[in-house]
């Protein structure tokens, strides 16, 4: 038997807790906001007068007097070091950050861990506004990167533990939602401000304009129940289930909102009796949790391995070195169109496919998308046509890889672990995967910039091979979760359930689950009955004693 099927309610009736997963993703909108923002800066003479150097020998596209021309960078550059310091800093300090999440996660909950990231990302913003340091902006940089490990992974996590089995993957991936649309504002900001080439206010209205982000989630998160699934890890059962009632409102019977707590409350018992004791860490490569462990990773980095990277930290300066005259409008567009995919993506995995069939779908076409830019570029670089045909590429690119595989990796990657080990599997593969960033972010400025390899699009044939060792691990490791509790995803994992025979497997957790609750509801029927009864006998039993 798996899920009753009672519990796949509307998608509208469940309006309340898509509200509040909704408010917990809006922390990912400062990880999209403020990657275009720095990708942006890159090619803002405002910000190159501070961090960068003036070059003679460039064309000054954009002169000093021309406030309303975007398209150059008026004979300022950077150098290539510089590049490498802003853009990869910000991966060090998640890698920091996910460092620390694990460890904060055993003392404290998914809310506690939005209100911490809050309190650094203010300080983070400040550093930013107030240097003209290399260094400090660096530091600023590292500070960001941590509270973004600490937004993404919990706001993340609560999402998977809190939404019903059918709409996990659709509410979770509003993280993604999120991220393209921060990244859209971002955009909009670094095009607005970008001819103040006179002035610093360029690049310090976008990071000022940051403060909005977490000031808003400090008040959101008053509002939002903790994680059922971590109070349960907690021991904390009676909170569990008043938070699972607040999530699931009214959308259940009594019946079989008992059921989907029992399931989480047995699968989590379960998982604790076989756990080792004081080694979570190292349970992680244990058993079963190894093949876990190394889904999550391979989901993780297939960030990386996509070539997202690239646009990421680089997206406004590549376009720019590409040969596209206004790279800020590009940018803007490139946002749109990674929103659009999003949502298409959304609605295909609710109505129409499953976790695999869209990473594998994904990996391909952004495979193909990457091989176009490289091949244009090829053929005829820096001409005119080749840049049309890397703008197309790249915009079908990022609508593709978020329509499928990007816009899923995140709620998936935190499907795959165990409750127990959830934070912690997701934090190690963040931080592989932030590590694998940092060597794209560090190593990306040889490849395009002008005074190194120059390589522009033809970057790209990199990223086409990356994606082909991608699809190939897709096919040979992922399972098709899609309908399944996290507690039938902890069996089948527990049971060894090869690949091809997860989708066809029918649990036992459900079973169980289902007829615990039935018992449970019966029993609280026949008290109530019992109680309503035993209240009138002090009326009844005067009356029966006059009968006799």
């Amino acid at each position: 038997m798996a899920i009753s099927t009672q519990r796949n309610t509307h998608l509208l009736a469940n309006y309340k807790c898509i509200l509040i997963c909704a408010a917990m993703a809006l922390a990912s909108c400062q990880y999209g906001f403020d990657s275009a923002a720095i990708a942006g800066f890159q090619a803002m003479p405002g910000f190159l007068r501070v961090f960068g150097y003036y070059d003679p020998n460039l064309s000054p596209s954009l002169s000093s007097s021309s406030s309303h021309n975007k398209g150059g960078t008026g004979g300022w550059a950077i150098e290539t070091r510089t590049q490498q310091l802003i853009s990869s800093t910000l991966n060090i300090g998640t890698i920091l950050g996910v460092c620390l999440t694990g460890l904060f996660a055993r003392y404290f909950g998914r809310r506690p861990g939005i209100w911490t990231a809050c309190v650094i990302s203010f300080s983070a913003c400040g550093i930013q506004i107030g240097t003209t340091s290399v260094g400090a902006l660096c530091v600023g940089r590292i500070l960001l990167g941590t509270s973004n490990a600490f937004f993404f992974t919990f706001c993340n996590v609560y999402s998977v533990e809190s939404t019903p089995a059918h709409l996990r993957a659709v509410i979770s991936s509003l993280f993604s939602i999120w991220v393209s649309f921060g990244s859209l504002l971002g955009a909009i900001v670094n095009e607005t401000t970008a001819g103040m080439v006179e002035s610093r206010l360029s690049y310090q209205i976008p990071l000022a304009t940051l403060y909005a982000i977490p000031g808003t989630l400090c008040i959101l998160v008053l509002f939002v129940p903790e994680s059922p699934r971590w109070l349960l890890v907690k021991n904390r059962v009676e909170k569990a289930e008043e938070s699972l009632r607040r999530l699931r409102g009214e959308t259940l019977k009594e019946e079989f909102l008992v059921e989907e707590f029992v399931e989480m409350q047995k699968g989590i018992e379960e998982e604790k009796e076989v756990a080792a004791e004081g080694a979570a860490f190292w349970d992680m490569f244990r058993g079963s949790n190894l093949r876990r462990t190394i889904i999550t990773l391979g989901v993780v980095v297939s960030h990386s391995s996509s070539g997202l990277w690239l646009f990421i930290a680089y997206s406004t300066y590549f376009f720019q070195q590409a040969g596209i005259k206004d790279s800020f409008q590009m940018s803007i567009l490139f946002q749109l169109a990674a929103i659009l995919g999003t949502a298409m993506g959304m609605y295909l995995m609710y109505k129409h496919m499953g976790r695999r069939s869209m990473m594998l779908t994904g990996s391909v076409l952004s495979g193909l998308c990457m091989m176009g830019s490289a091949l244009a570029d090829t053929i005829k670089p820096k001409s005119v046509e080749s840049s049309k045909a890397v703008a197309g590429f790249s915009i079908a690119y990022i609508f593709l890889s978020m329509g499928f595989s990007n816009g899923l990796s995140w709620p998936l990657s935190a499907e795959i672990p165990s409750s127990r080990l959830r934070v912690l599997t997701l934090s190690f593969a963040t931080g592989v995967n932030y590590f694998c960033a940092w060597l794209i972010s560090y190593c990306s400025p040889y490849f395009i910039n002008p005074k190194s390899l120059n390589w522009g699009g033809r970057y790209c044939w990199i990223w086409a091979a990356s994606n082909a060792i991608t699809f190939v691990f897709f096919y040979l490791m992922l399972p098709e979760i899609k309908g399944r509790s996290l507690e039938e995803i902890d069996e089948l994992f527990h049971k060894g359930i090869s690949v091809r025979d997860f989708p066809k497997y029918e649990c036992e957790s459900s079973t169980r689950a289902h007829e615990v609750a039935v018992h449970e509801v019966k029993g609280a029927e026949r008290t109530r009955v019992e109680s309503s009864e035993g209240e009138k006998s002090p009326e009844v039993e005067p009356r029966s004693q006059r009968e006799v």
